[in-house]
This record gives structure tokens, sequence and C-alpha cells, in this order.
């Protein structure tokens, strides 16, 4: 017997999410280590745009409209850009070690991609309406 997929009723549902919240953890672990040198500005602007996927997520699915929702994902997906570019910079500083830079890019491209189903999904729903 085949199970159906169970509804999403909460952000908190979404795979989406739930990868963006791995990702941000991820990168605070990858930017806050004890052995590393640390450069303040970059370790926040890392931080904020990670934290940013998740929260453009949730902002979006609780304005309880489709475009709205897209929108918010649309917002969430340039962040992804956001967290990969930074990571870049990081590795290119020695802020970051290139394996774990090249791993949590990855994972950032991985967020994306379930943006991009997700958004294209939501807005195939607004079609025809006003």
């Amino acid at each position: 017997m085949e199970q159906k997929p169970t509804p999403v009723r909460r952000f908190e549902d979404l795979m989406a999410w739930q990868e963006a919240r791995i990702l941000s953890k991820a990168v605070w672990d990858a930017v806050h280590p004890p052995d590393r040198k640390i450069d303040w500005g970059l370790t926040d602007q890392l931080c904020r745009a990670a934290r940013s996927v998740m929260a453009n997520i949730a902002e979006g699915f609780e304005k309880n409209g489709r475009k709205e929702f897209a929108h918010g994902l649309t917002i969430a997906k340039g962040s992804c850009g956001e967290v990969r570019s930074f990571l870049h910079g990081a590795e290119d500083e020695g802020n970051i070690p290139p394996e774990l830079a090249a791993e949590l890019r990855l994972r950032a491209e991985r967020v994306s991609r379930l943006l991009h189903g997700l958004r294209e999904g939501a807005r195939r729903g607004d079609r025809g309406k006003k």
C-alpha cells in the first residue's frame, strides 16, 4: 500500500527549511573553531546569510499566500548564493579549510536546489490567479 506524503502545515515541515537549519549550524561551527584565527566581520556576514535562508523560508510560508511564499523562497535562494560566496572568501583568507568550505558549499547548493523546486511549485500554484 502506498503511503501519502505528510501534509505541510508548518514551515518546520519543509525539507528545504530543515536543510537550511543544518546549513546554518554547520556554518556556525565552521567559523567558530577554537584553534583558528577568526575574521569577525566575515564570520558575522556568513552566519547572517545562512540564518537568512531559514528566516526567509519561514517568513514567506507564514504569510499564507503562494506569491508571498515564492518571493520568500527567492530571497532565501539568493542568501544561499551569498553563503557560497562568503565561503570562498573565508577559504581564500584561511579562515576555513578548503575541504570544509567545499563541503559547506555543496550543502548550500543542495538547499538552493530544494528552494528552486519549492519555488517553482509555489509559482505554478499562482497561474490563473490574480
